[in-house]
């Protein structure tokens, strides 16, 4: 393990250097999928699945974390427009913004910005997720505080 010493603003950071052992294909695999995705290198690439990591449990152990949940869903069945609504003032407290936006004659996506426990922000992703009508739904969330 090799450590180096960064200058950053607010003091000094200790960035650690490790080895990890891996398949060769699955390194190739990777290697493919951090370039298609636009990151600088594999390092950034890494930092970024660990943080997505520890978000993960920070979710599952109810830290405080942002989430962001994006659900579509056909406007013509009958009431889900209203009962997302419903949902979403019930827990208005949690829900820090939100936008609506018209897809077609039949379809609207909605985008809500959360903040709050874990399990708390899961469970109304979970319900708004779960409504008749919902085609789909995503929940991504990050801890407050990330390392």
């Amino acid at each position: 393990m090799y450590i180096r010493f960064v200058i950053v603003m607010g003091g000094i950071m200790a960035v650690v250097r490790f080895g990890v052992s891996m398949d060769s294909n699955l390194l190739e695999k990777f290697d493919e999928v951090w370039k298609e995705r636009g990151f600088v290198n594999r390092s950034e690439a890494f930092r970024n699945i660990m943080r997505e990591f520890i978000a993960e449990r920070e979710l599952d152990k109810g830290g405080e974390v942002m989430g962001t949940l994006s659900i579509l869903y056909s406007y013509k069945t009958t009431g889900v427009s209203h009962r997302l609504n419903e949902i979403e003032h019930t827990h208005w407290e949690k829900i820090i913004s939100s936008m609506h936006v018209h897809l077609d004659q039949h379809n609207c996506i909605e985008v809500l910005n959360m903040r709050g426990r874990g399990e708390e922000i899961r469970k109304i992703a979970d319900s708004l997720i779960g409504c008749k009508g919902v085609k789909q739904g995503r929940l991504i969330i990050s801890p407050i505080r990330i390392e």
